[in-house]
């Protein structure tokens, strides 16, 4: 039986060396690499992706609306990591388990987009909420996040490595997309299910890779408030049977780190989203909250993942 074989355009870069390295253990692709000295050569990364099955992109927006332009093969299946094709209706938002027949999308799709590392977090625990009625379509919504400096690729990197923990790095806990204008945004807004756009302050903190989304809910605002346990039954039953979502209990104690933090880090290594609610019935507050890796679930960990589906392989092959 002849293998799929499978491109990497961007090996080199933070998500694509992830890829990579989870793809080289395996024996049911072929990773078809290019030669160093032509990295930069867009007709060569051209010819390459006509020759493969799957063509992964890890490269900034521009880079890749270039080089898709260029592919002239029928067969080849494109995975675009970057941002430039998330909103764009003739690519498959590449989420498994947003929503019904989301899996199939992308499985008989020839064009898919993998999603972000905060929206996959923000839309995992929004999506089920609104969709179900549960929280509805108006709800004001606002996101506190933050994540490892490994969301801010190699530059990003460099400067925290720069100090090896050593000093304080620049930023121990720092808040940007002050200007409310973050690229995540339009990505968030479109596959929740909101009638608004959500207020997103994401922060970057002084460890590599790990992310904590926050969505705190004034329930109190509401004519009918859910209570948590309502919000916990509706992402149990959404995420039944999905392997990388997992929900734990309503306030689970247990999870937390000296059983009061919730740890940015433990999710780190895996595929997974694991979904938290934390709730007081009383005051009608609420806290949904998604733990990943960004490098994970946020980004080669969902590549592959989606990688599997469109090469009709066993969707878990690689991953855990």
């Amino acid at each position: 039986m002849v293998q799929p074989r499978v491109f990497i355009d961007g090996e080199a870069g933070t998500t694509g060396l992830q890829i990579y390295s989870r793809l080289a253990q395996r024996e049911d692709v072929t990773v078809v690499s290019i030669d160093p000295a032509k990295r930069k050569d867009v007709a060569e990364r051209a010819r390459l992706m006509d020759s493969v099955d799957v063509a992964i992109l890890c490269l900034p927006d521009g880079a890749a609306r270039e080089v898709v332009g260029l592919v002239t093969s029928s067969t080849v299946k494109i995975l675009d990591a970057s941002t430039a094709h998330r909103t764009d209706p003739a690519w498959a938002y590449g989420f498994p388990e947003l929503a019904p027949g989301q899996r199939e999308a992308i499985a008989q799709a020839s064009r898919v987009s993998n999603p972000g590392c905060y929206p996959t977090g923000f839309l995992a625990a929004m999506k089920p909420l609104v969709a179900s009625g549960v929280i509805p379509a108006s709800f004001p919504v606002t996101i506190n996040a933050i994540s490892g400096y490994s969301g801010g690729g190699r530059k990003l990197m460099e400067v925290y490595g720069e100090y090896g923990g050593a000093e304080e790095p620049p930023y121990p806990y720092g808040v940007y997309g002050l200007t409310f204008g973050h690229k995540h945004v339009e990505e968030m807004h479109r596959y929740s299910g909101l009638a608004h756009a959500p207020l997103f302050l994401p922060a970057v903190g002084a460890f590599e890779q790990g992310m904590l989304v926050q969505i705190p809910l004034p329930l109190w605002t509401l004519d009918k408030p859910p209570t948590g346990q309502q919000l916990w039954d509706v992402l149990a039953d959404y995420y039944a049977g999905e392997p990388f979502v997992q929900v734990n209990a309503l306030g689970d104690g247990e999870a937390l780190r000296d059983r009061k933090f919730l740890d940015t880090k433990a999710a780190n290594g895996t595929n997974q989203v694991q979904l938290f609610v934390f709730a007081n019935d009383d005051t009608h507050e609420a806290l949904v909250a998604a733990r990943l890796d960004n490098l994970g679930k946020g980004a080669s960990g969902a590549a592959v993942q989606n990688m599997n589906i469109m090469l009709g392989l066993s969707e878990q092959t690689g991953l855990i």
